[in-house]
């Protein structure tokens, strides 16, 4: 068994070095395409930037859901080790500081250039009325999500540990369960919908991320990582590519409730599908890990942290650069992804860092 867990711990962290990736591939592509909630934007005067508002919505319908799985699969096995007190103190510690210091330190450092170019009110002001944790919403549900679990733990005993496999009748059922509650949930909090203050800018996926977390978490007991059959990763990626076409074309050629109900049900095809694609084509094909692959596992929650002020740097930097949306995307990003990790070995070699990093 001690081969499947380092098996299984090795492939998650590859898969959590690709979703990081995706963020700042995703927050590079608000930067020039024409879906202006970013820090620093260059809308997009050309065609090329519907292929990035294109790579945004594909992106936006499973991979913060990924993350939250993720984070539900290391949660209960967290709990077990540590105890119910030990295990609050850590996820306070190891996400709350990196949420105070986002919130009171980087926030403001990433949308200065905003405010000084605009020049209508003084950095002061901006500062308070500005309050917002931006990418850090993930940090601040999921610390809401731990203490949910600390607290159910705390009136039940676990779940039984005893390995069932997932059935295909289980997974459909929980797509078409997905999609209803995220179409009811629209209803009181329609797309696009943004909370200020409490920072969260997709408000309306939250069906997706609290079921995926109580997914994780079941599929850590239930050992649905390890039982899933190898033709699950051509089924899941199939499945999510048949559903674009009969889901979301047609949901961007309507509207009204019947456009939020094909959207819906796509989100929720398409995340299932390639959640399971990923995570079983990660566990059979990129379950090793040598020094490099460590280093970017390692310093990934750092990048996801400071990847804001480091594209806000090389918006600024890029700015003189004339040429169409796409073509500075491709060049921000394989600028940005090496200089990300880069910055993250640096704050986390400062001294305590690596105790909450």
């Amino acid at each position: 068994m001690k081969t499947g867990t380092r098996t299984r711990l090795y492939a998650i962290d590859n898969l959590r070095i690709l979703l990081t990736v995706l963020v700042v591939a995703h927050h590079v592509a608000v930067t020039y395409g024409n879906i202006p909630l970013w820090y620093y934007v260059e809308p997009a005067k050309d065609p090329s930037g519907i292929a990035l508002d294109m790579l945004v919505v594909t992106n936006q319908a499973f991979f913060m859901g990924f993350f939250f799985l993720l984070s539900g699969f290391f949660t209960p096995g967290s709990y077990d080790r540590k105890g119910g007190r030990a295990f609050v103190r850590d996820r306070l510690v190891r996400l709350g500081i990196p949420l105070l210091v986002y919130l009171l330190l980087l926030r403001p450092l990433a949308g200065i250039g905003g405010v000084l170019g605009r020049g209508d009110m003084p950095f002061w002001e901006y500062y308070l009325r500005s309050w917002d944790p931006g990418p850090m919403w993930f940090v601040e549900v999921l610390i809401v999500l731990a203490l949910a679990y600390a607290g159910w733990r705390a009136m039940r005993a676990p779940l039984d540990q005893r390995p069932a496999p997932l059935s295909v009748k289980a997974i459909v059922l929980f797509a078409l369960g997905l999609a209803v509650a995220t179409f009811l949930w629209r209803i009181p909090v329609p797309s696009p919908t943004v909370w200020p203050v409490i920072g969260l800018p997709t408000p309306y996926f939250l069906p997706q991320y609290v079921s995926m977390f109580v997914l994780g978490c079941v599929a850590f007991r239930r050992g649905w990582f390890e039982t899933l059959p190898a033709r699950a990763a051509g089924l899941g990626f199939t499945a999510a590519g048949v559903a674009t076409p009969l889901l979301l074309v047609p949901a961007l050629l309507t509207t009204g409730a019947l456009s939020t109900a094909l959207m819906a049900a796509w989100e929720s095809a398409f995340a299932v599908g390639m959640i399971i694609g990923f995570t079983v084509y990660f566990r059979d094909r990129h379950n090793t890990q040598g020094p490099r692959g460590r280093f970017l596992a390692e310093h990934a929650f750092t990048v996801y942290i400071i990847h804001p002020l480091v594209l806000v740097g090389l918006g600024w930097a890029l700015r003189p650069l004339e040429t169409i949306a796409i073509v500075k995307f491709a060049a921000m990003l394989l600028l940005a992804l090496p200089l990300c990790w880069w910055i993250a070995y640096l704050v986390r070699s400062l001294p305590g860092a690596k105790r909450v990093l």
